[in-house]
């Protein structure tokens, strides 16, 4: 089971940390991702990070901004939001999927396997 928190209502310019909280079983083994969806759009690619944690994937839209980051010894995932934006406005949801490569890297929401319920990040400008 995978949890989001951190969510909230930020400025233009702040920065927001998200969070993703597994339980159940260890992320250790799981390649560890971001998405969004804003009202009306399709899920988007956010960030995406190897189980080792040397591989890291970001959407063009948030590359220079958002920094992903995993704790496997606390099953915890994180989202670093720097500087955001209006359009940064969505649902933020992590996932996971089960990868035998410490070093695999999944970019396309049909491959991972499990979702948490999502945090909502509002943006104001």
């Amino acid at each position: 089971q995978l949890q989001a928190s951190g969510g909230g209502l930020v400025q233009a310019g702040d920065s927001l940390r998200v969070s993703c909280a597994a339980s159940g079983r260890t992320v250790s083994g799981y390649v560890m991702g971001w998405f969004r969806q804003a009202p009306g759009k399709e899920r988007e690619f956010v960030a995406a990070i190897s189980r080792s944690g040397r591989i890291i994937n970001y959407g063009d839209s948030v590359k220079g901004r958002f920094t992903i980051s995993r704790v496997n010894a606390k099953n915890m995932v994180y989202l670093q939001m720097n500087n955001v934006a209006p359009e940064d406005t969505a649902i933020y949801y992590c996932a996971a999927d089960w990868r035998a490569s410490s070093m695999a890297i999944i970019t396309t929401a049909r491959e991972y396997d499990y979702w948490g319920q999502g945090t909502q990040v509002t943006v104001s400008s």
